[in-house]
């Protein structure tokens, strides 16, 4: 404990001497602020690149991953507590990306050393922004039905078909991608896991609107796409092992939306739209509705800090992701539908600048997707109820 204390004791220092007091705000325009990185990525500010630059030289920006591949290098515990002083410094964090969240643990665990050492440095240092290659209109929930193919054509795969849902595959640079590389085999069988630059000839994308007005999926199309055979991860056919590692970071990267990110909080929210009577809240029952999703939310951290030293520890239990991905967007969904209930009719403001057009209303109407995205919340309860309780089938 004397050595955590003391490394505490330093990050507190190194946050206070090296986050910009612009990074320590609460977001004004969330999606406009966050720190995507990748190739054609513009900052929001001169603070925002800095902030980056620094968290990205020590590693920070994926601080458990070993240094020999850019990361921190962090054990477990010193990573909780670089976010605990990162949280009560107020500090944005430094890169948002999908290589951290998902794709780099899977490189790590199933790609080969050139792959790690071509990408994982690129992922820390925010240069190369990824997008996920899975859903496809006719492989949803059932997604070991996919059809987009891969034919083997000697020195490279030739890629045809079509990704949907595929999250800022517009802004991506690189996709990962899983494909049929053998139609012969059971379906959850001959599925291998690709990766390539989405600049490749024959790579297409398309914007997909959403009832929000706003939306980061697209529709994308592979039309005799050319991809190098050393960008397969794994074995050949075998890439839906790969698949199902990578979910359950997926799944446990959209249950942290059920923890309060870095804008206002639902307090403050309230507060300042009914008003506040002897410092409590006006409304008595939005006030006792707010502190029992903040208990919430606070068992939810915890119980998502304790996965992950059970994941480090090797006992986790496969399906726990499922757990922790149905919880948190239930949680999220609360909150946004609160924040709607404290903010009245000016909640249901959909253009101008006061509301940042319409940011409540569109930011709760795109919670409606968070229990379908990632395994609908149908599919994690099955999986809870068959995998983890031991429930009998129907």
């Amino acid at each position: 404990m004397d050595q955590l204390d003391a490394f505490r004791a330093e990050t507190r220092a190194w946050l206070e001497a090296n986050c910009p007091a612009e990074m320590r705000k609460p977001f004004e325009d969330e999606e406009a602020e966050r720190c995507w990185g990748g190739r054609n990525f513009k900052f929001f500010s001169e603070a925002q690149r800095v902030w980056l630059e620094r968290m990205a030289a020590r590693g920070w920006t994926a601080p458990d991953w070993p240094s020999d591949y850019g990361g921190g290098g962090l054990s477990k515990a010193q990573t909780i507590v670089l976010r605990q002083e990162m949280r009560a410094l107020g500090c944005r964090s430094p890169l948002d990306s999908f290589g951290i969240w998902m794709l780099g643990p899977a490189l790590l665990k199933y790609g080969s050393e050139a792959q790690k050492r071509e990408h994982l440095p690129r992922i820390v240092r925010g240069e190369i922004r990824w997008c996920q290659g899975y859903s496809e209109p006719g492989a949803g929930s059932d997604l070991a039905s996919l059809q987009t193919k891969a034919e083997d054509k000697g020195d490279h795969f030739l890629v045809n078909g079509q990704k949907v849902w595929t999250s800022y595959a517009d802004k991506a640079d690189w996709i990962f991608c899983l494909v049929r590389t053998d139609f012969q085999a059971k379906k959850h069988e001959g599925i291998s896991f690709l990766l390539f630059d989405m600049t490749t000839p024959g790579v297409t994308t398309r914007p997909i609107l959403l009832i929000s007005g706003k939306s980061p999926f697209c529709e994308t199309f592979f039309d005799d796409v050319k991809v190098p055979k050393d960008n397969l991860v794994g074995v050949e056919n075998k890439g839906w092992e790969i698949a199902k590692y990578l979910l359950t970071h997926e799944r446990d990267m959209i249950g942290g939306m059920g923890l309060v990110g870095g804008g206002r909080s639902l307090g403050e929210i309230a507060a300042q739209s009914i008003g506040l009577e002897n410092g409590m809240l006006a409304d008595p029952i939005l006030r006792g509705d707010i502190a029992r999703l903040e208990a919430d939310t606070w068992a939810f951290q915890i119980a998502m800090e304790r996965a992950g030293d059970l994941a480090k520890a090797k006992q986790a239990h496969p399906a726990y992701s499922s757990f922790l991905k149905y919880y948190g967007t239930e949680l999220n969904k609360r909150r946004h539908e609160l924040t709607m209930s404290a903010l009245g009719a000016d909640g249901l403001e959909w253009e101008g600048a006061r509301s940042q057009d319409g940011e409540a209303a569109r930011a709760w109407l795109r919670t409606k997707a968070n229990s379908i995205e990632g395994g609908t919340s149908e599919v994690q309860l099955n999986i809870i109820a068959k995998r983890i309780l031991d429930l009998p089938g129907a």
